[in-house]
């Protein structure tokens, strides 16, 4: 079978070697002809090139680009495209892709591996990324269900652990797990920061360690994908948003009126309640 992969950065390249690893045939697309060429030194795929049309026999198709290219990449990969081929994606954000693309294409299905690290680029690539981890897969009441049962069995043989739902209850749920965190963690550091006392903020600095290592680390990320998925779940974040607000302004009233009690009581809830995220 022959899998191609538009986009041979971190996901797209993890992507390629994984499959490559199962025996399937791996063809890439990037924007560079020295990624393209490095994407085949390193063993990521089996051919390359710079032009859409190396995927006109694809049996199935990965956009792996930010999310707001999926749609003008799909809109230029359609007149290369076989009838029978699967065009699926990679994007944090389903309800407006899956929209669009599924207008365009119809064996188009949404898809989000949930896996990552902090490193970009080709060189990022690596082997079992995505194995236990979670691989949403969301399409439409009128998605053909082969085409969805063969994209389930590549993400079973990826080693992930694969989930159904629509775009729109995955755009809440990660609102919640992923894009929410990003902006509450993005604000500590801006808070911080704030410190206006210089002597305050380097003590700060110097002092801190591996718990806030940790709830900072998804703020101090890319800012572009913080602006997209901003952008394209504007609505889901917004929710969240306003809810993690009226989480906090209970523990500041508590705080405030020094209800030491209830504020335990409140520690107590989220200490049992963060077992079953992990």
């Amino acid at each position: 079978m022959e899998v191609g992969i538009i986009g041979l950065g971190l996901i797209g390249g993890s992507l390629g070697l994984d499959l490559g690893d199962r025996g399937f045939t791996v063809l890439g697309v990037s924007r560079r002809e020295s990624t393209c060429q490095r994407a085949i030194e390193k063993g990521i795929v089996d051919r390359a090139n710079i032009n859409l049309s190396l995927l006109s026999n694809a049996d199935i198709v990965i956009i792996c680009t930010p999310i707001g290219l999926i749609v003008p990449t799909l809109k230029e990969l359609i007149p290369h495209l076989s009838k029978k081929t699967i065009v699926t994606d990679v994007g944090s954000v389903k309800t407006p892709i899956v929209e669009k693309c599924s207008k365009l294409w119809d064996k188009f299905i949404g898809g989000h591996p949930m896996a990552g690290t902090a490193e970009q680029g080709v060189e990022a690539a690596q082997r079992d990324l995505f194995k236990d981890a979670p691989y949403v897969i969301t399409p439409r009441a009128n998605t053909p269900k082969d085409s969805v049962k063969l994209l389930e069995e590549i993400a079973i043989r990826l080693g992930a652990k694969v989930y159904q739902c629509t775009p729109e209850d995955h755009d809440r749920a990660v609102a919640l797990i992923s894009h929410l965190p990003v902006m509450v963690s993005a604000n500590l550091i801006k808070t911080c920061l704030g410190e206006e006392d210089p002597l305050i903020l380097k003590l700060a600095q110097n002092l801190a360690s591996s718990g806030f290592r940790d709830t900072s680390r998804v703020g101090g990320g890319n800012p572009e994908l913080g602006v997209m998925m901003s952008q394209y779940n504007q609505k889901a974040l917004l929710r969240s948003l306003l809810e993690y607000r009226q989480q906090l302004d209970q523990i500041i009233e508590q705080i405030e009126q020094e209800n030491w009690q209830d504020l335990k009581q409140i520690l107590e809830i989220t200490k049992s309640g963060r077992v079953p995220f992990l």
